[in-house]
């Protein structure tokens, strides 16, 4: 099994891996079909109009989630990685207002948001929680081509045979094969054992099958200036984040005052526990307003892994730049083995399978760059996930903020705990990770849809109602 780690490190926009970027990479997907021949095109037909239908968790949460947003930015050619925050809002009145898109390289086509960009949610799609459907239209209005994608989390995108592919295992076949193509923990381990190669090492060697050592390294460096430069933008804004609960940001006003008995030497024993919650919280605000994130594995608990990590620089003497990247591939790693066998996908398996594996990947790293052995790394990352199982995604307002701003905060937390009692044992442990995810993936089936990124249950109406 291989899986990139920068298939589970993506930088992109908030507030949501699975209702923005994903949405966004599926319009740029359906526009590059438009223009290719691989579908019955009628002689002398030209695509005029385009509609979109949003389905499931996407057509319930996605004003909050800013998937409308998303689509139409995708129509105007902007991409995760591409688009400028600051501007997309003046992107998104523009083609309201001119009822028109005109992506880079195709002709002008007609879009009204207010007609052609549907919320269904009367029907939803067989496939996934996350499902969109794209039309498109000739002057008559005559369908010429209709595609189904699904957003299955942390940004990924499938049409509806890849979706399939994958559920049959048949997409666990690599085009190249890799040295160490662990699919689960107990070969991880073996693997780790038999090479006398750390996670790390491993992870990199996979990697390097497909790109260059410098290249990897260059990517690793830029994911982690894009989280410290979120950490750092996220310290620094104050005010009401969008979208009607007029929640104010915290992080700034915390991290001054933290500052100030930093400064004055006052004794705090939850110094550490400060820190790393003031990290993830400026991360998580800095999503929620639609800021450059990177999914870690998602957006919506992109703070937990940034956080170890500027947690680790800020106390650890001997944490240095290589350390980071062997934090980013040993977190990957277990990501990798999380998302192959579970989900990532909030909409699938509630909270558990964000902040959870979040929190899982990030304790693995901070064990590994911290001397564990993969044994111990293992049992780090199972004590974090096992004890964010039965989480639910419970988005106040279809919002990203509540709970899940303070969510991140708190799987930081754990991340380190985790990380600490694991470093302390010799790597065995009653349970393990591969039970525990197991467990989350059963517990996912079992959980209600309500509790599954809809807003129709758990806080999200509670706090309401109080």
């Amino acid at each position: 099994m291989f899986l990139s780690v920068f298939d589970l490190f993506k930088i992109g926009i908030g507030p949501s891996s699975s209702h923005t970027m994903g949405p966004m990479t599926a319009v740029a997907r359906f526009l590059s079909e438009i223009l290719g021949d691989d579908w019955p095109r009628p002689a002398g037909a030209k695509v005029d109009r385009i509609a979109v239908s949003l389905h499931g968790s996407l057509a319930y949460t996605g004003i909050g989630h800013g998937t409308d947003r998303a689509v139409i930015l995708g129509l105007a050619g902007e991409t995760p990685v591409t688009v400028d925050p600051d501007l997309a809002d003046g992107i998104v009145e523009a083609i309201k207002a001119e009822r028109r898109i005109s992506p880079p390289g195709h002709p002008s086509y007609r879009f009204d948001p207010s007609s052609d960009l549907v919320l269904d949610k009367k029907t939803p799609l067989p496939g996934h929680a996350n499902g969109m459907a794209f039309h498109a239209y000739d002057a008559d209005d005559h369908l010429l081509l209709k595609r189904i994608y699904y957003s299955i989390g942390g940004g990924f995108v499938v049409s509806e045979e890849e979706l399939q592919r994958l559920k049959s295992r048949g997409a666990a076949a690599d085009a190249k094969p890799v040295p160490y193509p662990f699919r689960n923990a107990v070969e991880m381990l073996d693997m780790a054992r038999r090479s006398g190669l750390s996670i790390a090492e491993m992870k990199r060697v996979n990697e390097e099958v497909h790109m260059p050592r410098e290249k990897l390294d260059e990517g690793l460096d830029r994911i982690w200036e894009a989280m410290r430069g979120c950490i750092e933008r996220g310290l620094s804004q104050d005010g009401i984040m969008p979208g009607g609960l007029k929640v104010r940001r915290r992080a700034r006003m915390l991290h001054d005052k933290l500052q100030e008995q930093w400064s004055q030497n006052r004794p705090n024993p939850l110094l550490a526990n400060d820190w790393l919650s003031i990290y993830a919280m400026a991360v998580n605000e800095e999503n929620a307003a639609g800021g450059r994130v990177v999914t870690a594995p998602t957006n919506g608990a992109a703070g937990v892994v940034p956080a170890i990590i500027r947690y680790w620089l800020h106390f650890h003497p001997e944490a240095d730049q290589a350390s980071i990247r062997d934090f980013l591939l040993t977190a990957a790693a277990v990501g990798g083995i999380i998302k192959t066998n579970a989900s990532i996908s909030g909409a699938e398996v509630g909270c558990q399978g964000e902040v959870g594996s979040a929190s899982a990947m990030a304790a693995a790293g901070l064990c590994a760059v911290m001397g564990g052995t993969p044994e111990q790394v293992e049992n780090a990352a199972e004590i974090a996930l096992e004890h964010h199982l039965g989480m639910t995604c419970d988005p106040v307002g279809g919002l990203v903020q509540v709970p899940c701003i303070e969510r991140n905060a708190l799987g930081a937390v754990k991340a380190v705990t985790a990380a600490s009692l694991a470093i302390k044992g010799d790597g065995t442990h009653f349970v393990p990770l591969d039970a525990a995810i197991e467990t989350m993936r059963q517990t996912g089936m079992d959980m209600n849809e309500r509790y599954k990124e809809t807003s129709l249950g758990g806080l999200a109406v509670n706090v309401v109602e109080c």
